[in-house]
């Protein structure tokens, strides 16, 4: 049995897909672009552009009761062989000292420069509810400090 998960501060699927799903400890996110949660896209430099699709990968990790701390696996798709220097700059930010495994494809995206998706293991928490958190959020772009 799966259960959809979705959340209004990511943006809505462009197709007929959920925003992510669980199924039992594990949930897994469908791809995420550098997309604002209504839908817009502005192109930026790939750092921004990582920093904002892994933003709304926190966002629906949250959503299903975990944080990027819980992610275990990464697959991430970058339009050009170029940016990888970019991207595993403003990953390695989001993500700090936590590592998931990552496999890194370059693809012909359409539009954007990066889409990533993942797989998260959240273990049903206890009766008391206690549950160590998820790791740091990863935060937007407009959040940073200048």
């Amino acid at each position: 049995m799966s259960t959809p998960i979705g959340t209004d501060r990511a943006p809505s699927p462009a197709g007929h897909y959920a925003q992510a799903v669980r199924a039992g400890d594990v949930v897994y996110v469908s791809g995420q672009v550098p997309r604002t949660p209504d839908g817009g896209y502005t192109p930026d430099d790939v750092g921004a552009e990582t920093r904002l699709t892994l933003g709304n990968l926190a966002a629906i990790a949250e959503a299903a009761g975990g944080g990027l701390g819980d992610v275990v696996k990464v697959t991430a798709y970058l339009a050009r062989p170029e940016y990888l220097g970019a991207f595993n700059t403003a990953y390695a930010g989001c993500f700090g000292e936590h590592r998931p495994a990552r496999t890194t494809v370059v693809a012909g995206l359409r539009e954007v420069k990066v889409e990533v998706d993942a797989v998260l293991h959240l273990p049903v928490p206890p009766a008391d509810g206690s549950r160590p958190p998820g790791g740091h959020r990863c935060r937007l772009p407009d959040e940073h400090e200048p």
